[in-house]
């Protein structure tokens, strides 16, 4: 299994590929995509155009990318939540599913605790990955969504497989 994991951001989307055997999870490539243009359409155009290159270049089996937290600034959050409409489209437009992680959550699953800071999140990837190169906080939060579904995707294949023996 070869994952995205895609950290939604409107001036920097930051993506992380990683490939998934068992329990071994190998680096494959990580970084951002930073927008260019003047206006939110030009903006939004050039993120898409950069992540389909992203999805195109790596080919991965599956994505996840990480839910939007609802903050005081009602403006901000709508604009993040159409960076994250094109972490979504891209990988569907791609044919793969998608799946959605709170951040706590992938802070839980990567770090082990609910809360961590962004330093704790990326020393982890680091452990979790040896020999990684960061290309930035948003390439380490994406590499961290990628390990949490790769973790969380491997648990419901057993899940899944212990229910057909159950059954069978």
């Amino acid at each position: 299994m070869r994952v995205i994991g895609i950290d939604p951001g409107l001036r920097n989307l930051g993506w992380g590929v990683i490939d998934v055997a068992g329990s071994r999870l190998s680096h494959v490539g990580n970084g951002v995509c930073h927008s260019l243009g003047d206006d939110l359409a030009d903006r939004l155009l050039s993120l898409h155009v950069q992540l389909s290159e992203v999805v195109a270049r790596f080919a991965p089996t599956e994505a996840a990318v990480e839910q939007t937290f609802v903050n005081k600034d009602g403006a901000g959050t709508l604009k993040l939540g159409q960076a994250r409409g094109i972490a979504m489209l891209v990988p569907a437009q791609a044919g793969l599913k998608v799946g959605e992680y709170a951040p706590n959550k992938v802070k839980k699953t990567v770090v082990g605790v609910g809360h961590a800071d962004k330093n704790q999140v990326a020393h982890m990837v680091r452990l979790q990955l040896p020999g990684v190169e960061l290309a930035g906080p948003d390439a380490s939060d994406a590499l961290a969504i990628a390990i949490c579904h790769a973790h969380h995707a491997q648990a419901a294949g057993h899940y899944a497989a212990a229910l057909r023996k159950a059954s069978a």
